[in-house]
């Protein structure tokens, strides 16, 4: 009796998980028309050529800046896009962060688009072009800078230069958000966002650099996918710190600092931090799992029963899938004697975490300190900000910014999903329920890699693409 009463419930239970993964299936999306423009793609080109012309490298220390490239950048938008400069005023916020102000018919609900013109620093004999040529080769535009983010700042000018000369105005304010200091976490966005403020200025929308249309990052899905950031990690630098005696080489004690320092760190290595299933996790497998083969289906359709699973596959997989779903610990620094034959009286090891949404700074720390269980080794914050607030999917902001994807990039998939990085828009979300990080171009996982590192370019292919979205998005706002 009781084999068969098993027998039922199993039963029952593949039957349950079979009819949930029959009916999780891609939702129906409303049509959307293919966006078409009159793109002058040589004269972008051009354009773009002269932004990566300017070597605008930004330094935690001022004296190693060339502020010059700076102006001069600013001075030349003036000019290269003068339908923007004579419809759009600008102003100077921070040290060199650029508000414009397109004025629509209204001023309710209004929008901002941003991006950043810094870069971060070059070694110029790892490249196989010069860094600041804007050089054409095979096809591609060489640069730092061309991915990030001076790719998403052309776009957006070249998208409402054409706008304008077409005679359009936008149903709502739009203002454009160019930071200056991104790269070394300045001032120029949270100078931007206090005058808005400040100015009762409250966005419906605002969209940063973030995600991509990629390809093959999803179990199963092979469907290029745009994948838009609804939250930002928190990013935490913390020293890790054990004591030592100090002394000659030549007779090391049984304790020593670098030794128990290091099996502190290989604890944290070996002890992930806890599987978590945000809201950004749980709609991008919602919308991505959908599209995604059977047996994948199987896992996403029933995550109340597969979710230990689905740990396993992301901590074996590591990387950005890992990362998705549990706050992370990067080994990035270690210290200890300046010497071979001294030993340290402490030694120290940096390590950067990045926080999940609903993870704090405190009790990250503390979960460090359970999983190293050494009184004897300390923590110490050093900088660093916790997650993002989550932006709301769904409603009209998010439909509106769908609606420009599909238009620009026909059957693309649309996932919301969690940035890993982070970028100026952390600062809006403070004050805005629809902060969305997308960067309206499609990049091959080589090219992502290219980003802060040597022989950074952009196919001339993709340009076209990038201003048709951000036409797309000035459209609909």
């Amino acid at each position: 009796m009781i084999f068969w009463l098993l027998l039922l419930a199993l039963i029952a239970f593949v039957a349950v998980l079979l009819i949930r993964t029959a009916a999780f299936k891609p939702a129906e999306k409303p049509a959307v028309e293919k966006a078409d423009y009159p793109v002058d793609e040589d004269a972008a080109i051009r354009r773009f050529q002269e932004l990566i012309r300017f070597p605008t490298v930004s330094h935690m220390d001022e004296a190693q800046e060339n502020a010059k490239a700076f102006t001069d950048l600013q001075q030349y938008l003036t000019t290269a896009y003068p339908n923007v400069t004579a419809a759009c005023p600008r102003e100077i916020l921070g040290r060199r962060g650029m508000l414009y102000r397109w004025q629509g018919k209204c001023s309710d609900n209004p929008s901002v688009l941003m991006a950043h013109y810094d870069v971060v620093p070059v070694e110029e004999s790892e490249w196989q072009e010069p860094p600041f040529s804007g050089i054409i080769k095979d096809g591609e535009l060489w640069g730092r800078g061309t991915l990030d983010t001076k790719g998403t700042m052309h776009g957006i000018l070249e998208a409402a230069e054409m706008l304008i000369a077409r005679g359009f105005v936008p149903q709502n304010d739009v203002y454009f958000a160019f930071g200056g200091d991104e790269e070394i976490f300045g001032g120029d966005a949270p100078a931007i966002t206090a005058e808005l403020q400040k100015r009762g200025i409250q966005p419906a929308f605002v969209l940063d650099e973030g995600g991509a249309i990629v390809e093959n990052v999803f179990p199963g899905v092979t469907k290029p996918a745009a994948v838009i950031g609804i939250a930002e990690k928190g990013a935490v630098c913390v020293d890790i710190t054990a004591k030592g005696h100090g002394g000659h080489a030549s007779a090391p004690p049984a304790s020593q600092a670098m030794g128990r320092l290091g099996r502190a760190l290989s604890k944290l290595e070996k002890k992930p931090m806890p599987f978590t299933l945000t809201k950004p996790a749980l709609e991008m497998f919602d919308v991505m799992g959908r599209e995604s083969t059977f047996l994948f289906r199987l896992i996403f359709a029933n995550l109340w029963c597969f979710a230990p699973v689905l740990s396993l596959i992301c901590r074996l997989s590591g990387g950005e899938l890992n990362a998705l779903v549990r706050t992370t610990c990067a080994l990035t620094m270690a210290q200890g004697s300046k010497a071979y034959n001294v030993l340290p009286t402490q030694a120290t090891a940096g390590v950067n975490l990045r926080l999940i949404c609903g993870d704090t700074i405190e009790s990250a720390m503390s979960r460090m300190e359970k999983i190293i269980g050494d009184d004897s080794i300390t923590l110490k914050y050093v900088s660093g900000e916790n997650a993002s607030r989550i932006s709301e999917t769904g409603d009209e902001a998010w439909n509106r910014l769908e609606s420009a994807i599909s238009a620009a990039y026909p059957g693309v998939i649309v996932s919301p999903y969690l940035m890993l990085a982070g970028s100026d828009s952390r600062h809006y979300s403070k004050f805005c329920d629809h902060v969305f990080r997308f960067s309206g171009m499609p990049l091959t996982k080589e090219q992502r890699g290219l980003i802060h590192n040597a022989n950074e370019r952009i196919p001339v292919s993709l340009i076209k693409g990038t201003v048709t979205f951000f036409a797309a998005v000035l459209e609909r706002c």
